[in-house]
């Protein structure tokens, strides 16, 4: 007799149809957000651990809720509405000679505009990269870079003087 794992002998790409939405209906809509944990050479890494501890417990109004799974690299507030990611690779718009940029509180920031969705900030001229990923909520809006810059100014040392002052 032969057995099949498949919920009710459906084809295999209905069964993970089925079981897509039943785990998606059976998810929390107050669950935190899933990230990729990046994972940066050691040296980089210690500049993230440190900036995991400077890390405010709200940022814009929004208390902490870190995504999954849980690490010093990644960090988050109000259930994903703002998600830092650090440690992350050099992004390829860096090369962009039109790239655009924001300043806050002392750190420099390279913006990317995401279709449907919130802004991305990278931080440049630090000895690693600090991504900021808000939601569409922020979609105009870089304010919750001004709670993020004073941990990564302290945490996160400059690459290139003069150009962090």
């Amino acid at each position: 007799m032969k057995s099949s794992h498949r919920p009710f002998g459906l084809p295999a790409a209905v069964a993970a149809a089925v079981l897509l939405s039943a785990a998606a209906g059976c998810s929390s809509p107050d669950a935190s957000a899933s990230v990729v944990v990046p994972s940066p050479p050691a040296e980089e890494a210690s500049y993230c651990q440190a900036l995991a501890k400077e890390l405010p417990d709200t940022v814009a109004g929004l208390g902490r809720s870190d995504p999954e799974p849980g690490s010093d690299l990644t960090a988050g507030w109000g259930d994903g509405a703002i998600v830092l990611r650090c440690g992350v690779p050099r992004p390829e718009k860096m090369s962009d000679p039109k790239a655009q940029g924001v300043s806050a509180n002392g750190v420099r920031w390279m913006l990317e505009e995401r279709a449907g969705d919130g802004p991305r900030f990278t931080s440049v001229y630090r000895k690693t990269y600090v991504e900021v990923t808000l939601d569409a909520r922020y979609e105009h809006d870089a304010g919750p870079l001004t709670d993020l810059a004073i941990p990564v100014e302290r945490a996160v040392p400059c690459a290139l003087e003069p150009e962090c002052a």
